[in-house]
């Protein structure tokens, strides 16, 4: 197995607007994440946690420095597949049931149908959603909604599983319950998490721990 990081940053920063209306979203930083690693990454809305999981996960371009992935090849080929991005806020796609959301990596990276049906149901199985598989996202509740999105990252065979606040908008229970299903998942595929968060217990959960305060990343 290659000992090259999953993703990499050196000297990457953020800054959005130019001039005077120029906002310093992310400080030059360096880090690296490596297979198997639980990493929180903590700090106050607005720190510049958000910005420091899109530019791993290729969602956004640094304007300072380099972002890469090593072990994982170029920005183009992170999705769907070795990426999995959860959000905060709803992900999934109103017209499909929980389990059509869930095998959409697969179809879109065009698995077979009975291997991507097996994966889809190991993944609901495994956060515990089989039972609402046919509903539609408006009819289950916030914290089912964000299971059904780490289910969605088991079934790509993510290597890197980046979470954006994912209990933010949760009750303690439900956020609890996406955790330890966050944590199941990366397990399950052996992959790497890093969660940003600013809620202690979430934080607590995860081995490693990352602070942004005001665009710096301190380690």
């Amino acid at each position: 197995m290659s000992d090259a990081p999953l993703v990499e940053c050196r000297g990457a920063a953020r800054t959005y607007g130019s001039g005077r209306a120029a906002t310093v979203a992310l400080e030059p930083c360096d880090c690296e994440v490596r297979r198997g690693e639980r990493i929180a990454v903590t700090g106050p809305s607005g720190s510049g946690k958000s910005t420091l999981l899109h530019l791993m996960a290729g969602l956004d371009l640094p304007t300072r420095g380099e972002v890469s992935w090593p072990a994982l090849g170029t920005r183009s080929a992170l999705r769907p597949g070795p990426v999995a991005f959860i959000f905060q806020g709803p992900s999934l796609l109103p017209p499909l049931t929980v389990e059509e959301n869930v095998a959409l990596p697969l179809t879109l990276a065009g698995a077979d149908g009975r291997v991507a049906a097996a994966a889809v149901r190991d993944a609901l199985e495994l956060v515990g959603l089989l039972e609402v598989s046919e509903r539609l996202p408006e009819e289950i509740s916030g914290g089912q909604a964000q299971r059904a999105a780490v289910a969605r990252a088991l079934a790509g065979e993510p290597d890197l599983i980046l979470a954006d606040e994912p209990t933010g908008q949760l009750d303690r229970g439900a956020a609890t319950g996406v955790i330890e299903a966050l944590l199941a998942v990366a397990d399950r595929a052996d992959a790497a998490l890093v969660v940003a968060t600013h809620d202690p217990g979430v934080a607590a959960a995860l081995e490693e721990r990352w602070q942004i305060h005001s665009g710096r990343l301190e380690r």
